[in-house]
Formats: C-alpha cells, structure tokens, sequence
C-alpha cells in the first residue's frame, strides 16, 4: 500500500530561521503569486463599465472571465510539466514576461476582441507562473518547517489577494479607470523579472527529456471542456445541453489521459503519483477548498447586495475581513502543522470553516446581521486557510525534488477548478431554492449545502488520509 503522509519515514527537521537569501527569494515568489491571485477577481467589479466602454453586448461580457478561466485551468497541468522537464525558473520568467505584455494590452485595448485576446494570455501567463512558482518555493525550502512556513506565507497572500482583489478593482475603476486593473500588474510583473535571475537559481534534469504529446491534448482538452461545461451551466443552467457535452466531453478525455498515462513512456504525470493517498485525497480535500470558500463568497455578495441593499465597493470592503482572517490562518498553520500534522490541519481547518458557515444560516433580512457576517467570515477565513495549507503541505511532500513542478501543477489546477467549480454550483442551488420565494431563501439553502460540503471534506481527511 502506498504510505501516506504520516506514514512516511521521518524526516530531518530544518532549523526554523530562514537565510537573507531565502527570505529574498520568499519575497519574490510570494510578491509574483499574490499579483495572480489578485488577477483571479480585480476585473469582477469591472466587468459593467468595461462592457459599455468596449461595446461588449450583455451576453458576451461573461467572456472577460471566462477566457482567463479557460486558459488558466486548462493549461496549468500541462505547463507544470514544461516546467520540471525545461526549467522552472525559466517558464516562470517566461511566464511573467507574458503577463507583463498582456496586462499592458488588456489596458490599452480599445475593442473587445482584443481585450479577450489579451485575457487569454494573462490565463496563459498564470497556468505557467503559478505551477512553477510554487515548485521553486518547495525546491528553495526543504520538506519540514520551513517549506510549511512559506507555503503557510503563500497561501495567506494568495487568498488574501483573491478577496482584495475586489477591493482593489473597485477602488481603480471607481477613482481611474477600469484600464488600471491590468495596468497595475505591469510593475510588479518588470520588479519581479529583474530581480528574479540574480535570486533564484536554475533546475532542470541532467538527462534527456521528452514531452508525452497524447497525455498533453488529453488532459489539457479535458480540463477545457471541463471548465466550459462548468461555465456554461453556471450561465444557462445545469440542463443546458452545450453544459451537459462539455462536462461529458471533458470527462471522456480526462478517462482517456489515464489510460494514456498507464502506457506512455514519459508520461506527463506518472500513474504511481496519482496512486499516492497524499496526491488523491490532499486533492480533493483542496478542490473542496477551494470550491466551498470562494462560492460563499458569490452568495454573500447576494446576500449583501440584492438583501441588504450595499454597493458593489461596500460589499468588497466587507470581504477584507475574509482575507485578514486568510492571513492569520496562513500565519497560524505551521505551528498547528507542526503540532497536529498536515492530517490533522486539515481536519481542524475543515471543522472550524464548517461550524463558521453554519452560523451564517442565521443571517436575516436587515443590516442588523452584519455583525454576525463578519465575525463568521473571519473565522471561516481562518479555518479555510489552514485547510489549504494543510492540503499544500499534503500534496506536495514526499515526493523528488524533480517532481514538484508536478505536484504543484496538480495542485494548482485543482485550486483552480474548484474556484471555478463552487460558483455555478452554489449559484443552481440558491437560484433552484429561491424560485417562488426570497434571494435570501435561496442564498440560506446554498449556505446549508456549502457547509456540508465543507463537512465532507473534513469525513474524508479523516478517513482516507488517517494513520496507517
């Protein structure tokens, strides 16, 4: 049987202090990872004003999210792969190089083609950045409290950036332009790229390499018909038949890369790494994730807005109480690991996210209940964030230097799948339960499903990721 986390051998401790270099370079990853995760939600609040100054029909507008979502998902394994066989730091400065490039093209654009153009190379950008931004942090920081302190690190910035990026958006659109949303990806991205070859240092393997071609189309056209389907049946229903082939579409490829992947020389993903209980249920726990924490964010932006009557900036300044409660949590989360284990984070994330988003079923029709909702955010953040660190540290340890570009690229397309996952579930259920009654009917049965999800996520960590 295939030894789980806490079955493995154990390993040396590292000292807990970190070198100047390393900080350097912590700082330079965490500054790359936190800009893309801002990408994920800056535009959300935008997307009106940037569809009456580009002439974007109503039907169409989706398409400014949706083009990235594609890419981003749909590519990310695959380029998690270029990235272990041709050089992480290489793909990751690559990769940036695009984001700078397109950024700059999403905020000169003056149609909508190519404004759709340019989000499709941000996608891009990120399913090469992220993967291999990630194996460069795992790589700079051996297995123990080091590598759990700068993933901690990472994935507090990360969701801090995602619910900022609100924020942030609304702020930029609100006193500049909504131009300003991809032009302030622009210095960071350049800061990054000169400081980043004299910090990090080159990996790549000794011997010669191949790319397994059949397992790249399978999987990448797999993850894209994946994120379509899901995309189209968030939009027009769940019984839309463009929905219903996508999902088939992507579910008949994705069976199709496993037998690839059982008979291929050099295949893209080895099965004996999909067979690790840490790689499986590490990812399903994080799919859960990140599914559950960012669709309560979708439904409390209905419950905010369409129950409480706040404006769009009102409702994304309620959310930084979300991601200081994602920073806490990621500060937390190497000390509960060191103490619990990555198992016994993510059981202890789980039940704490889970018991925050069952007291948002109290929530009422008046602003009396904000009080409620911002304690309860905060303490979800929290809990989810020691959830995803704890499926961080899972996914990724136990496995070769050689591999983490792998294991991150996993990672991240599972990060990204369930952001894009959560919402047009959540979304099916609180319109299905709000017809004939309330939106804060439908958004109080959501919730309920939510938590148990969360719930199963937490059975799951403590059944299949338990002590041999």
């Amino acid at each position: 049987m295939t030894a789980t986390l806490s079955e493995a051998p154990a390993l040396p401790r590292t000292p807990a202090g970190m070198t100047g270099r390393q900080r350097l370079v912590l700082v330079v990853l965490l500054a790359a990872q936190f800009m893309l995760a801002v990408d994920f939600s800056i535009l959300n609040v935008a997307l009106p004003v940037i569809g009456q100054s580009l002439g974007f029909g109503l039907g169409s507008l989706q398409w400014i999210a949706t083009a990235f979502a594609l890419s981003a998902a749909g590519f990310t394994l695959l380029f998690g792969r270029v990235a272990d066989l041709f050089g992480r730091r290489r793909v990751f400065l690559i990769g940036l190089a695009v984001l700078g490039v397109s950024s700059l093209v999403g905020g000169l654009a003056t149609t909508p083609e190519l404004l759709l153009a340019a989000r499709v190379a941000q996608g891009l950008a990120t399913a090469a950045v992220t993967p291999a931004g990630l194996a460069l942090l795992t790589t700079a920081f051996p297995e123990g409290p080091l590598r759990e302190r700068a993933l901690g690190l990472n994935g507090a910035l990360m969701s801090a950036g995602f619910t900022s990026g609100a924020v942030l958006g609304g702020l930029l659109t609100d006193l500049l332009s909504w131009r300003w949303a991809f032009f302030v990806n622009v210095p960071v991205a350049l800061a990054v790229l000169l400081v980043a070859p004299r910090l990090i240092a080159e990996s790549r393997p000794a011997g010669k390499v191949r790319m397994d071609f059949p397992g790249a189309v399978t999987v990448t056209g797999g993850l894209l018909a994946l994120v379509h389907g899901l995309t189209a049946a968030g939009e027009h229903g769940w019984g839309d038949p463009l929905a219903l082939g996508s999902l088939g579409l992507g579910a008949a490829l994705l069976v199709a890369f496993w037998f690839v992947e059982r008979t291929a020389a050099s295949p893209l993903v080895p099965v004996r790494v999909l067979r690790r209980r840490t790689v499986v249920w590490g990812n399903a726990a994080g799919l859960l994730a990140f599914a559950t924490e960012t669709s309560l964010v979708f439904l409390l932006t209905l419950y905010l807005q369409r129950v409480l009557g706040f404006s769009a900036l009102a409702t994304g300044l309620a959310f930084g109480v979300l991601g200081a409660g994602t920073v806490l949590g990621g500060v937390v989360a190497p000390r509960l690991i060191g103490r619990l284990g990555s198992r016994g984070a993510l059981l202890a994330g789980f039940l704490v996210q889970a018991a925050a988003t069952a007291a948002l079923l109290l929530l009422g029709a008046d602003r009396a209940w904000l009080g409620l909702l911002l304690a309860a955010t905060f303490v979800g953040g929290v809990g989810n964030m020691l959830a995803i660190v704890g499926f961080m540290v899972t996914a990724t340890s136990g496995l070769p230097d050689e591999e983490q570009g792998l294991a991150t690229g996993v990672a991240t397309m599972t990060q990204q799948v369930g952001i894009t996952l959560g919402t047009p579930v959540m979304s099916a259920v609180a319109t299905a339960t709000a017809a004939g009654t309330t939106v804060l009917t439908g958004v109080t049965w959501a919730i309920a499903v939510n938590t148990a999800l969360v719930l199963l996520a937490a059975l799951a960590s403590a059944l299949f990721l338990r002590r041999g």
